[in-house]
């Protein structure tokens, strides 16, 4: 696994900019960018267990929510990787990653920076769509009114 980082920042809230990253409908226009398909499946709680799955290609991962701070941070670690929509374990290769989308706010702007363990023969890919899937959270939450 390698550990990757990228920040935007966005005109906006990080109230606004927290519902863009995990209101549903915003989460499948940014997402999938990154895997094509992909929705988050169960509540968002800290504790909870929630899963990330392309609807697509039926492939996911199952996440730990371990710590969340509302509006400001949330960090995953991923444990099991699925197929068939969640329903059967799949080779390990994100198992035991981490996942993190930390929000900081000053003077009406938001930064936004995530962190993601990410298996090297992904690494390229990720470096290429992660910014993009950024680059779509900063339209959606900048053209909210």
């Amino acid at each position: 696994m390698k550990e990757l980082q990228f920040s935007t920042k966005i005109n906006a809230s990080k109230e606004r900019v927290w519902t863009t990253l995990w209101e549903d409908i915003a989460f499948r226009d940014w997402a999938s960018i990154i895997d094509e398909g992909t929705y988050m499946k169960g509540e968002m709680k800290e504790g909870n267990e929630v899963e990330f799955i392309s609807a697509i290609n039926g492939y996911g991962v199952t996440s730990l929510v371990e710590k969340l701070i509302p509006n400001e941070f949330v960090l995953f670690r991923h444990g099991a990787d699925t197929q068939n929509s969640g329903q059967q374990e799949r080779e390990k290769e994100w198992t035991g990653g981490t996942e993190s989308y930390s929000l900081t706010e000053k003077n009406g702007a938001t930064i936004l920076i995530v962190k993601t363990d990410v298996p090297l023969e992904l690494e390229e890919i990720f470096n290429n769509r992660l910014p993009k899937a950024l680059e779509r959270i900063k339209t959606l939450t900048e053209g909210i009114k």
